[in-house]
Parts: structure tokens; sequence; C-alpha cells
């Protein structure tokens, strides 16, 4: 299987699935969950599923390959869903009716097989156990990007201001809200060196 550095430094695990496809924000998006064990091990790698569950996850796919690819699809489809309402939140805009439709089905769906389940320490929310694991990764997704777009903390959600669409979506921590790249290091640099070079060009 190979082996895929994922992303997980956003703050947050809905903008980390939002950034599984690099420069998001462009033309040419560069599709990171390829195929279906592409899915299963980021789900893996983020918590949301067991060695176990992923072992019998890549076992049920290799026997039936139509339905892996569905699900994969499925899971795109949610994440572009995702991907654009959190981007035109970050850009100050309202997300198209369409989307929020959209996800609004997602969100119906997934609540209908959630549960309050006992723990040692009193309840905790918990999915219809019978259901296949791939489902409750994306319901998981959609509840914590219910949760998300319905509180205080999306305020902080930012989309790296890269010309070249990076639209790399973070959860801006820092104190007056001024974070404006995915990293000082790649596209922080470059508009840096942008703005040196144009200075003195202007020499």
């Amino acid at each position: 299987m190979e082996h895929k550095d994922w992303d997980f430094d956003s703050g947050n695990l809905v903008l980390d699935f939002a950034n599984t496809a690099e420069f998001h924000a462009s033309d040419h998006p560069d599709e990171m969950l390829e195929t279906y064990q592409d899915l299963v091990t980021w789900s893996l790698e983020a918590g949301l599923l067991t060695k176990i569950e992923v072992k019998d996850l890549l076992l049920d796919a290799e026997l039936q390959p139509q339905e892996a690819a569905d699900k994969l699809s499925r899971a795109l489809t949610l994440r572009e869903i995702l991907y654009r309402i959190l981007s035109a939140a970050a850009q100050g805009e309202s997300p198209k009716k369409s989307d929020l439709d959209e996800f609004n089905r997602h969100l119906s769906a997934a609540l209908g097989y959630s549960q309050i389940s006992p723990t040692d320490e009193g309840f905790t929310w918990s999915w219809q156990e019978e259901k296949e694991s791939v489902d409750r990764i994306l319901w998981t997704l959609v509840r914590e990007a219910a949760n998300l777009v319905t509180s205080e903390d999306m305020k902080r959600v930012g989309e790296c201001a890269d010309d070249r669409g990076c639209g790399y979506l973070f959860f801006d921590t820092s104190r007056n809200h001024s974070r404006r790249w995915c990293s000082m290091e790649d596209c922080g640099n470059r508009a840096k060196a942008q703005r040196h070079y144009q200075k003195i060009s202007k020499k």
C-alpha cells in the first residue's frame, strides 16, 4: 500500500478532510484521495477507524471493487460540498443554497443513525453498530461539520491567501485573527519574496 503523508495541521478534523485535495481553490486541484485505500488509510490516521476495521474494509474492497469505488465517490462528493461551504464562509460569503441543501440531506441521514450510548462517565454520541464503518466515517465528518459551522469557532476558519489557488483551510488561533497563509514556510514565504521583488523592481 502506498504511503502518503497526510496533513493534519489545520487544527480541525473537518478542515483536514477538506484539505485532502491540494491547491483546492485552483482550476486543477491535486487529488490526494485517489483510491478507496487512500480514504481508509486517511481515516485510520485521523482516528476514525481502528486497524482491525481497516483490514476488514480493505478485504471487502478486494472482493467488491465497484462498491468500494462508489463509496469513495460518495466521500469525495461530501468533501467538495464541505470545502465549498467552508471556503465561502472563510471569505465572508454565503454558501450556495444547493450546497447547503445537499449538506442538510447528508446531515439528516447521519442523525438518523446516531444514538446515545452509556460510558463510565455518563453518555456519549455513537452510531448504530450494524452500520458499515465507511458510512460512520462520513456521518462523523458531517456531524462535526455541523457543530463547527454553528459555533463561534466558525469565525476562526480561514483560507490561505496564496494567489495560485492553494485554498488550504485552517483554524486561525492567532489573537487578532491575522493568519493569512497555510504556512509561512510555503505560501507565506512566496508572497514575501514577491513583495520584495516588486519593491525592488519599482526602484
